[in-house]
């Protein structure tokens, strides 16, 4: 088994006393002051996350976005140059190989931003099926991706002067203390938000100037243990528990991902076929009655004890103070339904609901 890699802020990170965990190969922080304080501190003002273990890898060559639409689930085409776009892609039986967000710089330029732990495996596929021309490089280790997060995050990044722009999902870039910067309006907390690309070089310094910078606005250094409550709340799926190969966008309710107008792409048959059949299971929210907390793994149970889901995501909620969490169900299973999960040695009650489960302070579009 090879080391763990480490971010280029590892060190500014030990320093602020951060608690550490494995996220996709790479040791990053888990959290410094709290999750629950520092989820409510993105929920109320803003927080500041390193998430360079982020996947970085860089499509060029003439066709480009044309090459890209042939693989990945949505539709390029609905975007222009400085746009991005949440986007999958699949296995030829519809499963999800790994989520992500496209940066189309041009029709010959786009940047994509997988998971730690499948960016080889992206790459490896648009690898092998790339045509003469068209080239993928792997910058995962060129990059470091720095998230500001909150109802402050304009403040925050308006004081450093950095180059933004207002529309969701879509970026800006520019240069910043020397090197070319690129700071999107997107982000995994439901709350308004961006998330900044730069060479590793330069991380220490822009992490050090946020910190700086946001002291007036209640900036919190936050890990990423409030990223995963924060998502959860949100509904937002995590490749791994409520996505993986074997399940499809269709069955994660990501439907609104596929460009199904597309001619072709890689699982189209598969996922054309489900949808017209109708997913046997489906994602679902799930809210506490009481106070159980879903957890992983957990069988959801109907009211005569037959198993007919099973938890893929759940939390406390530090917003709502229940437990809450995502679940593959059965699809016979309505909105509205209350159900059983099997937590320990109990069963514990809970309503069957459509996420999100909050309302964040300034709603993206």
């Amino acid at each position: 088994m090879s080391e763990p890699l480490r971010s280029p802020l590892h060190d500014r990170h030990v320093a602020l006393g951060a608690k550490f965990a494995e996220f996709g190969g790479w040791t990053m922080p888990l959290q410094y002051s709290g999750v629950v304080a520092e989820h409510k501190r993105v929920r109320s003002a803003v927080g500041l996350f390193d998430v360079s273990h982020l996947g970085k890898l860089r499509v060029t060559g003439p066709g480009a976005v044309d090459f890209l639409n042939r693989c990945l689930s949505n539709d390029l085409g609905r975007i222009g140059p400085g746009q991005a776009q949440y986007t999958v892609l699949c296995n030829p039986a519809g499963g999800v190989v790994d989520d992500m967000i496209a940066y189309r710089f041009s029709d010959s330029e786009v940047l994509l931003i997988p998971n730690a732990a499948n960016t080889a495996t992206v790459a490896a596929v648009l690898a092998q099926a790339a045509p003469s021309g068209i080239h993928i490089e792997n910058e995962h280790l060129d990059h470091a991706v720095i998230a500001v997060q909150g109802t402050s995050s304009d403040e925050v990044l308006a004081a450093l002067e950095m180059p933004v722009t207002q529309a969701y999902m879509a970026f800006a870039t520019g240069r910043w203390g020397g090197v070319d910067l690129t700071v999107c309006r997107t982000g995994y907390t439901g709350e308004r938000g961006y998330e900044l690309v730069l060479p590793i070089e330069r991380a220490g310094v822009l992490w050090d100037s946020l910190l700086r910078a946001g002291a007036e606005y209640d900036l919190l250094p936050c890990g990423l243990g409030a990223r995963d409550t924060l998502r959860t709340e949100m509904g937002y799926p995590l490749h791994g528990q409520d996505l993986s190969p074997s399940i499809t966008p269709v069955q994660a309710g990501l439907s609104w991902a596929v460009g199904w107008a597309k001619p072709d792409f890689i699982g189209a048959e598969a996922l054309r076929a489900e949808r017209a059949a109708g997913a046997a299971v489906l994602l679902r929210g799930l809210k506490a009655v009481g106070r159980g907390i879903p957890r992983p793994g957990m069988s959801v149970l109907a009211d005569d004890g037959r198993q007919v889901g099973r938890v893929t995501s759940g939390t406390f909620s530090p917003t709502l103070a229940v437990g809450v969490g995502l679940a593959l169900i059965d699809r016979s299973v309505p909105l509205g339904s209350r159900v059983g999960v099997a937590v320990r040695d109990r069963v514990e009650q809970f309503d069957v609901v459509k996420p999100p489960f909050v309302t964040p302070a300034v709603r993206e579009a």
